[in-house]
């Protein structure tokens, strides 16, 4: 991603888009992915529906793929600058259907996120070409309970778009493959590579998860690219007949 800079990020996107059109269901971006992590810039939020908006609904029809990943938008709740609220909006424009949305749970308060950003509380589930999809942002990794799996939240495939630094990437490695394991679910994780305006290092790290564990999309460490990978739902369903653990799960709710 280009720092700061959301046209430039959007051109590259239909680029790769490009490159792969009938080859791919979904195309998975990184969290904010129009300009990069920047937390302590509320001017680059854009509206909900504003034009990068309009851009990925049009390149989803256009390339017949869904898109899935983060951006900083800017939701008018009424009248006066008060009603503005800042959310890290994770979307999925796929084609010819409605733009669907959760706003990020878990603000990452040490980067400085929660200074202008809100919460969301969407814990939902969407159904895209027979394929139930979770999704989840960065921070959101972290946190179990939030994404467990449940007799109402019952999900195949768990996508989680991130901002995670080289620093701390040993927790991403983990918490995706725990994220899986524990769900009994196809987990797909994708993260930025480079140096970052504010001179943050990331070193990537996606990989898609089948529920054996073994990481389907190979990338090395640093590695930048486009990957393909094949989520067989078959295999995941019998997975989980011949092992109906998450049947077993305990009751919880969510406050």
């Amino acid at each position: 991603m280009v720092w700061a800079d959301p046209h430039e990020n959007v051109r590259r996107l239909e680029e790769r888009l490009r490159a792969i059109r009938g080859k791919a269901d979904i195309a998975v971006v990184p969290e904010m992915f129009s300009t990069g992590f920047c937390t302590d810039r509320p001017d680059l939020a854009e509206p909900w529906g504003g034009e990068t908006c309009q851009a990925l609904r049009r390149m989803a029809d256009e390339y017949d793929m869904a898109l899935m990943g983060s951006m900083i938008v800017r939701v008018f709740g009424g009248s006066g600058a008060d009603s503005r609220e800042i959310r890290n909006r994770g979307f999925l424009f796929a084609p010819g259907q409605e733009p669907r949305f959760i706003d990020k749970r878990h603000l990452y308060k040490h980067g400085g996120e929660a200074e202008f950003i809100s919460p969301g509380d969407q814990r939902e589930v969407w159904e895209y070409r027979g394929v139930k999809l979770r999704l989840a942002i960065c921070y959101d990794l972290r946190f179990p309970v939030w994404l467990r799996q449940d007799k109402n939240n019952l999900y195949d495939i768990l996508v989680v778009v991130g901002c995670w630094p080289t620093a701390r990437i040993k927790y991403w490695d983990t918490l995706l493959q725990a994220r899986g394991a524990e769900n009994h679910c196809y987990a797909v994780g994708v993260n930025l590579v480079g140096i970052d305006g504010l001179q943050i290092a990331y070193n990537g790290h996606s990989a898609a998860y089948d529920t054996w564990l073994n990481d389907l999309a190979g990338f090395a460490d640093g590695e930048e690219g486009t990957r393909i990978v094949d989520l067989p739902m078959e295999k995941l369903w019998h997975f989980r007949e011949v092992l109906p653990q998450w049947k077993d799960g305990d009751r919880f709710v969510i406050n």
